[in-house]
């Protein structure tokens, strides 16, 4: 059974990742607005994943006979500068991500909540690919400058993600 703290605990964590899957959707649509589709495919696709992990802990609770008590989602930023500058917040963003999982897997430790401590494990391995994921982007990016060819080159690899 969760503790009060770390059912509020995991339920701020829905939210954000909701939160996180509202923002990808935020700029997939800033790409798809702008003709870059394989950009858009890619964090509409990161958007889906996001919101599966939210999904997961959504389950969690309720397998710990706890319940779920959902906030509103903060609206998201609209518009970026640049494509690097899209990937450079997601990047920024998945750090704050896994700083949030961090302080729940403090939180099962002081609690000695092993269950909980077990489940956000997956979490955990899952941030550093997902940190992974966008500061390879960023980097590609960077080398590549404003280069309009090179920046559709990278639009249409990150459309083949499935």
């Amino acid at each position: 059974m969760l503790s009060k703290a770390m059912l509020k605990a995991l339920n701020d964590q829905i939210n954000e990742e909701m939160y996180s899957s509202y923002l990808y959707l935020s700029m997939s649509s800033w790409f798809k607005a702008q003709n870059f589709n394989g950009f858009a495919s890619w964090l509409a696709l990161q958007s889906k994943e996001e919101w599966a992990h939210a999904m997961k802990i959504y389950d969690y609770i309720y397998l710990q006979r706890g319940t779920v008590t959902l906030d509103a989602i903060k609206k998201p930023t609209a518009s970026w500068k640049s494509p690097l500058d899209v990937f450079e917040a997601g990047f920024k963003h998945e750090q704050h991500i896994t700083s949030c999982f961090g302080k729940l897997m403090d939180l099962a430790k002081k609690e000695d909540d092993h269950a909980t401590e077990i489940f956000l494990q997956w979490y955990v391995s899952e941030q550093v690919e997902e940190e992974s994921n966008f500061d390879e982007i960023v980097a590609m990016l960077k080398l590549i400058g404003d280069h309009t060819g090179n920046l559709f080159m990278v639009d249409k690899r990150l459309g083949k993600r499935a």
